[in-house]
């Protein structure tokens, strides 16, 4: 495959995941498409290429280095920081290893000239997406249920308030990069083709800094502590993830803010246990209740009792279905609540008991 080709496919588009999808989606939906499309498993031609294309897409987007020389390669081609002369960008059948075999290099180098460009690239003076934070949070079984609202302190890169930012030291300011003249872009000519990259003065900010902030030592950016408001969802799972758009770290120069990518943990309860939607409890029972129906109070699992009424001659544990006492989805609907009936047997009996008991026994061996 051409870096022409790797450049104009839409891999996020290939996998159907956002441009924003952690890793962790990108393999779910990776996943689930290798399993449709598989050779082994679907004869369809059409489905073998299919395969292949989605291979590519993942051994890009799933490579966390692959993914971001992609995603600055695709930025620059739509923002024409390749073009040739008197062209307003590559046309469609342009192949931009041409470049390269015409200056006397070899294609094949060109991955690896392009890192080197986008690694000094990122620092471009241009709005920046703030980056992803990874929190874990501690919440009760009942928590898990009902949903909560927790404060969170993170930490996570800001604008330097010392230098507000710019990177200089207090008293002084950045001056304007003399090569670029601002603009953070110089242009570099090869094999008949003109370049745009970041200026190697500035390192593609655009500015000089001659007397760096001693906080930040020129970078415009330091650790800083903020404390969040995250709302965890009524009926989330143990080990879910809950994504929390813009409460990550603060984007730069105007860009948006990063996420904030929760993992929850749930703690175990003594009453109750969880089975996808439903919940679970077992409900301690006299031998008389099964033996000639009754009532028995079960508890639900956000405090309170329901009533079940028990037939004659239910088995020691038979599980009843309480429904819409489970856990909350998220359409609003709830799962169940799934009672198991328990024997308990005494361990220490009066003498009236102990005469019933063996009257019964009597009956049992004459019937």
């Amino acid at each position: 495959m051409s870096m022409k080709d790797w450049m104009e496919k839409d891999y996020y588009k290939v996998l159907g995941v956002p441009k924003d999808a952690d890793s962790a989606t990108i393999k779910k939906a990776y996943r689930k498409l290798a399993r449709e499309l598989h050779p082994d498993t679907n004869p369809d031609p059409k489905a073998a290429e299919r395969f292949k294309e989605v291979s590519e897409a993942n051994d890009v987007l799933s490579d966390a280095k692959k993914r971001a020389e992609y995603d600055e390669a695709r930025e620059m081609v739509a923002s024409g920081g390749f073009r040739m002369p008197g062209a307003a960008g590559p046309g469609p059948d342009f192949d931009f290893g041409d470049i390269f075999r015409r200056a006397g290099g070899n294609a094949g180098d060109f991955g690896e000239t392009l890192s080197g460009l986008f690694n000094r690239r990122g620092a471009q003076q241009r709005a920046r997406r703030g980056a992803d934070v990874e929190a874990d949070v501690n919440i009760s079984f009942a928590e898990a249920l009902r949903g909560l609202t927790t404060q969170m302190r993170l930490t996570s890169e800001d604008a330097c308030p010392d230098c507000a930012g710019t990177g200089a030291k207090s008293g002084t300011v950045p001056r304007v990069c003399p090569d670029c003249e601002g603009t953070g872009m110089a242009t570099r000519n090869a094999g008949g083709f003109a370049f745009a990259e970041p200026c190697p003065h500035c390192r593609g900010r655009g500015l000089v800094v001659d007397d760096p902030c001693l906080r930040c030592h020129g970078s415009g950016r330091a650790a800083s502590t903020t404390t969040v408001s995250a709302r965890i969802p009524a009926g989330v799972k143990d080990g879910q993830r809950v994504r929390l758009r813009g409460k990550g770290a603060p984007g730069e120069r105007g860009g948006h803010n990063g996420d904030l990518n929760i993992t929850v943990h749930v703690a175990s309860d003594p009453t109750f246990a969880r089975k996808d939607d439903n919940i679970t409890v077992t409900v301690p029972v006299n031998f008389d209740d099964v033996a000639l129906g009754g009532q028995v109070k079960v508890p639900l699992p956000l405090g309170g009792t329901k009533t079940l009424k028990l037939p004659p001659g239910t088995s020691n544990g038979r599980t009843f279905r309480i429904r819409g006492e489970g856990a909350p989805r998220k359409d609003g609907t709830k799962g169940d609540l799934l009672a198991t009936v328990s024997v308990q047997v005494p361990s220490d009996l009066n003498a009236e008991a102990r005469e019933a008991i063996e009257q019964y026994r009597k009956a049992m061996s004459n019937g």
